[in-house]
Order: C-alpha cells, then sequence, then structure tokens
C-alpha cells in the first residue's frame, strides 16, 4: 500500500512549501502525490492572508485537498475534519496518489492519522457554555477550566475559546476530561511522519516578519470583506489567531500596533505548543527547516516506504 506522508512542524517552519517540493520531486519519479490539509483554518473560503494561505501559484499545480471548503459561518469541527480526511487519503491511494498530509495542530493530525475517538455531545449544554463565552471572553472562560481542570487547561490556549468550550462540556457530561491525546498508534496504515525543527529565536523571528507581511498584504482589509460575509457570527472563524485581533482593532479595543504585537505572541505561544506536542511522538524523522536535503530526504523515505 502506498505510504502516507504526514509533514509536522511549527508555524512558519515551512511546512507547505515542502509539501509542494516533495510532490513536484515524486512526481518525477513516476509517483503521483497530492497534498492534504490539516490546518483548521485553511478551509474557510476568503481566510487566505492570515492562514498563510498557499496560492495557486504557491501550490506549482499540485492538488491541495480540504482547502477553500466552508464558509466562514460554519463551524469546523476535527471530528467531521477527521472523516473528510481520511475519506480523501483513502480516495487518493484508491487512485495510486501518494497522500501529503499537511498540518495544522497536534490535534487535528493526531485525530486523522490515529486511533482517537471523540466523546458525545450535548447541544443544550454546549450551548449553554458557549452563551458563557460570549458573556465573559475566553480567557475568563479558561480561568474556570483551569478550576475544574487544571492538566486540560494547561494544554488549551486562553485564546482558544472553541476547545474551551468543549472541554467543559465533556467535562460536565463525564466529570471528567482527559488531559492527554491517546496513545501514540496509527489507525491507518504505512504512515511516514517527518517533522521539521526550526532554532527558537529563528522561529520567534520569521513569525513577526510575518505578521509585518500579512500586514502589509491586506490582512485588515481581508477581514473587513469578511465581516461583510458573516466572519462575526462564525463560532470557529472568528477566533482564529490574526482575525481576531483584527476585528478587535476594528472595534477600537486595540490600536493597530497593539493589534500586530497580539498576533506575533499568539501566534508564538502557539507555535511552542506545536512543537512541544510534535516533540513527544517517537515516530516522526526530524529534519532542520530549511535543509536543501529535505526534499530528497522525504522522497526517500517515501520510495523506501512504498517498496
Amino acid at each position: 500500500m502506498l505510504p502516507i506522508l504526514a509533514l509536522n512542524g511549527p508555524t512558519a517552519s515551512g511546512k507547505s512549501a515542502l509539501a509542494v517540493d516533495v510532490a513536484v520531486a515524486l512526481a518525477w519519479r513516476g509517483q503521483p502525490a497530492e497534498v492534504v490539509n490539516a490546518d483548521s483554518m485553511l478551509v474557510y473560503r476568503g481566510m487566505d492572508i492570515g492562514t498563510a494561505k498557499p496560492t495557486p501559484a504557491e501550490r506549482r499545480g499540485v492538488r491541495h485537498h480540504l482547502v477553500d471548503v466552508m464558509d466562514v459561518t460554519q463551524t469546523a469541527s476535527v471530528a467531521e475534519f477527521q472523516a473528510a480526511a481520511r475519506a480523501v487519503m483513502e480516495r487518493c491511494r484508491a487512485r495510486g496518489v501518494l497522500p501529503i498530509v499537511v498540518g495544522g495542530s497536534a490535534l487535528y493530525m493526531r485525530a486523522i492519522l490515529d486511533h482517537f475517538e471523540f466523546p458525545g455531545t450535548d447541544a443544550d449544554v454546549r450551548a449553554r457554555w458557549e452563551a458563557e463565552l460570549d458573556r465573559v471572553g475566553p480567557e475568563a472562560l479558561h480561568a474556570v477550566l483551569a478550576e475544574r481542570a487544571p492538566d486540560t487547561a494547561a494544554e488549551i490556549l486562553p485564546g482558544n475559546g472553541r476547545r474551551i468550550v468543549r472541554a467543559l462540556e465533556v467535562l460536565e457530561l463525564t466529570g471528567g476530561h482527559a488531559p492527554t491525546l491517546p496513545e501514540w498508534t496509527y489507525a491507518l496504515p504505512n504512515v511516514v511522519s517527518v517533522g521539521l525543527e526550526v532554532d527558537r529565536a529563528l522561529m520567534d523571528a520569521r513569525i513577526a516578519e510575518r505578521v509585518d507581511r500579512m500586514w502589509a498584504d491586506g490582512l485588515v482589509d481581508e477581514v473587513r470583506a469578511l465581516e461583510c460575509r458573516g466572519l462575526r457570527t462564525g463560532r470557529t472563524a472568528s477566533l482564529a489567531i490574526g482575525y481576531r485581533q483584527v476585528l478587535q482593532f476594528l472595534d477600537g479595543e486595540l490600536t493597530e500596533d497593539e493589534a500586530k504585537q497580539a498576533i506575533v505572541k499568539a501566534t508564538k505561544r502557539f507555535a511552542r505548543k506545536q512543537l512541544g506536542w510534535f516533540r513527544r511522538d517517537e515516530r516522526v524523522t526530524w529534519l532542520t527547516a530549511g535543509d536543501p536535503g529535505n526534499v530528497t530526504a522525504c522522497v526517500d523515505l517515501c520510495l523506501a516506504a512504498r517498496a
């Protein structure tokens, strides 16, 4: 069976570009490959600048799945993403195409690739916590979670209202919420997992440069346009890093510079958590981000696994 190449790593480590380079190189070796997005925000149409979504030119003709498939008013759930990504990968393999999965958070990568079951849900309980989120904001609700389940709260960013609500919902329904993800066991056969490591100082510098570039490229105008399409009503899209801070800027809650710095700070914190999660996975083969030999290394790993 064809392998699945999973590319892990923190924000600004170059995963998207490497995925395209590897797909092109595999095609030259006679093995078609396509990219399967595992970033929960790239699914939204119109959220391009703030998510650093690869442009058509940057994709270089390589097909990308699960990109631009939802409106900003829709709610993306990890359970639905799991089912969609697995179905895409199954169809790719059936066509003789090698899937290259590019994350995203460890939660989404683990949900797609590993044995990962989701606790039940209750619409009334969730609605109550969502109303509380609207009333007090994500940071205050995170404090509530920290009182009830400190280990769980430690694994969730204070600004991630969606995950905080979900944790509180599960806590109420089950009386407990597992603070860690399940065991590191693939649910899918023949996964080749590669991680990109990057020096922390370099990563921080890249993130700051990326935010400056996003601002120069028109992030504020992008958010204004998405407002007209219902961004503020979207439970997940409106809370994305970058978009939430720009909305606060437009509302006068933050100055322009404060909004930019808040995005940089939130992105750095998210990147550190990403790297921390991926570092725990002993199945990952680590490569240095930006090394020109990474394409060859990934191609060789894929072809060896195919043999």
